[in-house]
């Protein structure tokens, strides 16, 4: 999507749904890189789309109507005086649309692992040979899709994202100065400090940003979760704890179990990320240009555990190129309210 940076990061008033039942709402439709926000006028996030999974129910009708694939009682209606959010959301579906795989190309992989599988699995003899396939043919989009589908399973259990109106800059600005693309998204509860998604969506607990005066320590955090991302594929470790089962259903159908992303999101929540090596993690701090001191002492506060990471910080003299300013940290560390 980069060629369409013009209407990336786009603000509009729309009139939201979540089902037929419910009374539209008014609300601030947020357009990203890979979504689309829902947020009331008091700050609070109601929904995330991905953009991969959004069709507009209306042609070139107005007021445009848009919905979920999954879920068409759930609505958005822009109306005509917002042309440019229309205009920028409609051509982003059209390249997402041209990036998906024709259907006779769908056909034929689909057809392909099965004669695949009803041969013996000749080719996908063991599990985990399985599913690094299917994590060689998702793409992207798709990617970005079931981390949306995982995010909305964990926040169930965190509570809804936190995000402000003073926020929603300082955050993007934040996200943008750990990885080029993919976002941040701080969650308000459960039991984890810092994970990741599919998608290049990476989580941190409120505790991250609310507890520590140096803006480096939660830009540590994202960082260690973007090598993480980089050293063992979010898909992969998604379909890993799925099981077989669920690689097979990805690969056939284009989904996965709504049981199999549920149990990840307990399992995000309930289990510590795998520790990474000084080795892995220095190199990312330097390319960062971030010290790596602040975010050793947050892991272990006497500094035993990770004295390679104070000890050789390479940036130590120096100091980190700014994360954020003093008043957009401010603006940051406020995002979940009191």
């Amino acid at each position: 999507m980069t060629a369409l940076t013009k209407f990336q990061r786009l603000e509009a008033t729309g009139l939201w749904r979540p089902d037929t039942e419910a009374q539209r709402r008014e609300v601030i439709v947020s357009l990203g890189d890979a979504t689309l926000t829902m947020t009331s006028t008091a700050g609070e996030v109601l929904a995330h789309w991905s953009l991969g999974a959004v069709t507009r129910a209306n042609g070139t009708q107005l007021p445009a109507i848009y919905h979920p694939d999954s879920a068409p009682e759930e609505t958005l209606e822009l109306d005509e005086g917002e042309t440019e959010m229309i205009q920028g959301l409609d051509r982003l579906l059209k390249a997402i649309d041209r990036r998906r795989p024709r259907p006779g190309k769908l056909r034929f992989l689909l057809s392909g692992a099965a004669v695949a599988t009803l041969v013996g699995l000749a080719v996908f003899w063991l599990p985990d040979a399985l599913e690094r396939y299917a994590t060689t043919v998702v793409p992207p989009v798709k990617r970005a899709e079931i981390g949306s589908r995982l995010l909305t399973e964990i926040t169930r259990l965190t509570g809804q994202a936190c995000m402000s109106n003073d926020a929603r800059e300082p955050l993007r600005r934040f996200a943008l100065r750990i990885q080029p693309t993919g976002s941040v998204v701080i969650l308000p509860g459960g039991g984890f400090t810092s994970a990741h998604l599919p998608g290049k969506i990476i989580l941190l607990n409120r505790k991250v940003v609310e507890d520590y005066d140096d803006p480096d320590v939660a830009a540590g955090f994202a960082l260690a979760e973007s090598t993480r991302a980089i050293a063992t594929d979010p898909l992969g470790e998604l379909l890993d704890s799925a099981g077989l089962m669920a690689s097979l259903r990805l690969l056939t159908t284009g989904e996965l179990p709504e049981s199999a992303l549920t149990a990840y999101a307990e399992h995000i929540m309930t289990t510590p990320p795998a520790p990474l090596s000084p080795a892995s993690l220095l190199p990312a701090f330097a390319a960062a240009e971030l010290r790596s001191s602040p975010y050793g002492y947050a892991v272990d506060g006497t500094g035993e555990s990770t004295l390679p990471l104070i000890e050789a910080d390479p940036r130590r003299e120096e100091g980190s190129r700014m994360v954020l300013s003093d008043a957009d940290w401010v603006r940051l560390q406020s995002i979940c309210g009191s």
